[in-house]
């Protein structure tokens, strides 16, 4: 079941696509963080939606808020999508032990071995203040998701 409203966001320590360690709690505190749990590199919906979030990322990215990006991809598959696709957000490889992040939120469909398309925005706190899943082959609504984004700020 995935985490809910009010519920404290699970810390953790992912490698970036660039190899470089993003830890949870290294930015609560000071941002609001969107956390975007996408079910593979490369495939259709999930290029969309992330290509979308690259061309808005000043809605995202700003002094208050961040965006990550998670799936079980390996870095190297993370460094490839976002070297093709000119992504410089982060995206955090749930690669080993695989889908313990996803897990820990509540959102690893393991007959897939993936996570579900799951958002999350984590207030300044570590609260989860904000979720929402969406089917597999369903693309999440990028204004709704910045909305509540600065919402929780």
């Amino acid at each position: 079941m995935p985490l809910q409203v009010g519920d404290h966001a699970p810390d953790f320590a992912l490698r970036d696509q660039h190899g470089a360690e993003f830890k949870l709690s290294s930015v609560l505190g000071e941002k609001a963080v969107l956390l975007v749990f996408f079910p593979f590199a490369f495939s259709g919906v999930c290029t969309g939606e992330l290509t979308g979030f690259r061309d808005r990322l000043g809605e995202f990215e700003t002094d208050d808020t961040t965006l990550v990006a998670i799936s079980c991809d390996s870095v190297y598959t993370q460094r490839a999508v976002a070297d093709r696709d000119g992504l410089f957000f982060p995206l955090l490889a749930d690669y080993w032990p695989h889908g313990e992040v996803a897990s820990a939120y509540g959102v690893f469909d393991a007959e897939q071995g993936c996570p579900t398309r799951s958002s999350f925005v984590v207030d300044k706190a570590g609260r989860i203040a904000w979720s929402v899943h969406n089917q597999m082959g369903e693309a999440r609504d990028l204004d709704t998701q910045a909305t509540h984004l600065r919402q929780a700020v």
